[in-house]
């Protein structure tokens, strides 16, 4: 069975957008994008909700051949391509870059990928999270937690109709006092 794991930047507060959509607040050091381009190149498949799949969608396929572009830019664009992605949307249009689009039920399809062979499955998304969070299938979650307070915006975590009991497995912390914190679901 592949393992799913919730990997999101998110503010102190607890937020992974603040209203807009706006990600301004989440500045990467060099260590820190390292990290998640090192995590995108061992993911086996990534599973995106619509908002996070525009928004990555519409830089990262030609990040790499714009100007000014950093090596570790480049290197992350090339993982994200080549990496299998799943999409989930009804309303989203035709996807490109090793992507499927799935427009029927996430639990059902997520279930099912979670059986199947392969290399672990990351999860993007807050809305997307969150149904696989309520329906018990997120194996790990991964914080990667910003010293910044944005007050209100999209959550991190949903609203639950149980406890998900969690063992902290790991915590790094990166330049600008970003604090990653990793944890396994305990069942």
């Amino acid at each position: 069975m592949r393992t799913l794991t919730f990997a999101m930047n998110l503010s102190l507060d607890g937020y992974v957008a603040a209203p807009g959509d706006d990600l301004g607040w989440s500045t990467p050091s060099d260590e820190w994008f390292q990290w998640w381009s090192d995590r995108v190149g061992t993911t086996g498949t990534a599973l995106y909700g619509r908002r996070l799949w525009e928004a990555m969608s519409s830089h990262w396929p030609t990040a790499d051949q714009q100007p000014g572009a950093t090596p570790a830019q480049v290197e992350f664009a090339r993982r994200w391509r080549d990496m299998p992605k799943v999409v989930f949307s009804s309303t989203t249009g035709p996807v490109d870059w090793n992507t499927r689009l799935v427009t029927g039920d996430a639990v059902t399809e997520i279930t099912r990928l979670k059986a199947e062979d392969g290399g672990p499955m990351d999860i993007g998304g807050a809305t997307l999270a969150a149904a696989a969070m309520r329906a018990g299938l997120i194996d790990e979650y991964v914080l990667v937690t910003h010293p910044v307070l944005v007050g209100r915006g999209m959550p991190f975590f949903t609203v639950l109709d149980n406890w998900v009991n969690l063992v902290l497995r790991e915590t790094r912390t990166f330049p600008g006092g970003v604090l990653l914190t990793r944890y396994e679901t305990r069942r």
